[in-house]
């Protein structure tokens, strides 16, 4: 791994799906791997999010991993990990493409002036850019509601987060709260290894039928432009969506195991009152809500609308109201077949955007070694 500098044409923060599509089409437009363009990983190791997922999530039970530009996937043993797969997958890609990865490098802040942006890292190394690709996605920001009683209720409290396996609740009964596929895989499984389950939504689920519904994925990601483009924050996955609705799950809803008692009123000691006044003893609580986009690093840019959102251009990646920041795996590019397209944008945006500059950045090399 080659040495930081203090200057670089564009910084990619985060090396998940879109990171490493932006770093791919970077330099096929023309930035030097390390010397022009760099992209900064908060983990240890390559995998992104994929890596920190528990081991008994497969990768043949996951939603379809897109494939990254100029490297098929393959077909992977449908019972390993997924953690592993996508972890081998994104690291062979890596080291195929000399993609410059430098890890960790956790940004803890961003900010913007006199044309430059100033990246402030978890080491204490400062780095300038004249853009950034924004590609952090959600991993670092797990959503939890709050209900009352929740700091009396005694039994485990796991996050999706969190989540290791069936082995943390064996001989407990298990409330899943929440109405998205994690939720619902999370109850299939339990079910498989004999634990009891309840499930807990705010709304009833929207089940779908994937497989006959015509340009669903294009309505979908017109609703989501519509929210980035007027700064509203992007809604929950599952909440433009539906549930998917496989022969695995309509088998669970037929058992009664994917039938949802509401929402909930408030948690005791030992359980849970739910909305319409029933109430359920608990050994156990998984918190399946989901995640937040992991933007804080970019709240001295003050972007945020009133409304709580980032606008986005219509290239659904230009952050609107500050020229050079490009935000991928935001909005409408949160897939993964989304991610590798917005990583392209993004490049193709920002190498763009560089031209425009008054002094031609092809020829202008990084320069100044940070630290050592």
């Amino acid at each position: 791994m080659e040495h930081l500098r203090s200057r670089y044409q564009t910084i990619v923060i985060g090396a998940g799906q879109a990171g490493l599509a932006a770093g791919y089409h970077l330099a096929r437009k023309g930035l030097a791997p390390w010397d022009d363009h760099v992209i900064l990983d908060a983990n240890d190791g390559p995998g992104g999010a994929w890596r920190h997922r528990w081991d008994s999530l497969t990768f043949g039970t996951t939603h379809h991993l897109h494939p990254l530009p100029g490297l098929e996937l393959g077909e992977p043993d449908p019972t390993e990990p997924a953690s592993a797969v996508v972890s081998r997958y994104y690291g062979t890609y890596e080291t195929l493409m000399g993609l410059p990865v430098h890890r960790p490098g956790a940004v803890v802040d961003v900010r913007h002036d006199d044309g430059l942006f100033h990246l402030t890292l978890g080491s204490g190394e400062r780095l300038s850019s004249s853009t950034v690709i924004n590609a952090t996605g959600t991993w670092n920001n797990p959503f939890r509601p709050h209900y009352r009683g929740m700091t009396d209720f005694s039994g485990l409290q796991v996050h999706t987060r969190d989540y290791t396996g069936v082995e943390q609740f064996t001989g407990r009964r298990v409330l899943v709260v929440g109405g998205g596929a994690s939720a619902t895989q999370f109850i299939m499984q339990l079910r498989e290894h004999g634990i009891d389950t309840l499930w807990s939504t705010r709304g009833e689920p929207r089940w779908r039928d994937f497989g006959s519904a015509k340009d669903w994925g294009m309505e979908v990601e017109r609703r989501v432009t519509e929210d980035t483009l007027a700064g509203r924050p992007p809604r929950p996955v599952v909440a433009n969506t539906g549930l998917a609705l496989t022969p695995r799950m309509q088998a669970g809803i037929n058992s009664g195991a994917l039938v949802s008692r509401g929402p909930i009123a408030y948690l005791t000691k030992d359980g849970v009152v739910f909305a319409d006044g029933s109430n359920e003893e608990l050994g156990a609580i998984v918190w399946a809500t989901g995640f937040r986009h992991a933007l804080r690093h970019l709240a001295p840019l003050k972007l945020r609308t009133r409304a709580g959102g980032i606008r986005i251009d219509p290239d659904a990646v230009s952050a609107h109201d500050l020229p050079g920041l490009y935000l991928v795996g935001y909005g409408a590019s949160a897939s993964t077949i989304g991610a590798t397209r917005a990583g392209r944008r993004a490049a193709v945006a920002a190498t763009n955007y560089l031209k425009s500059l008054p002094v031609d950045f092809a020829n202008i090399k990084s320069a100044v070694a940070v630290g050592v």
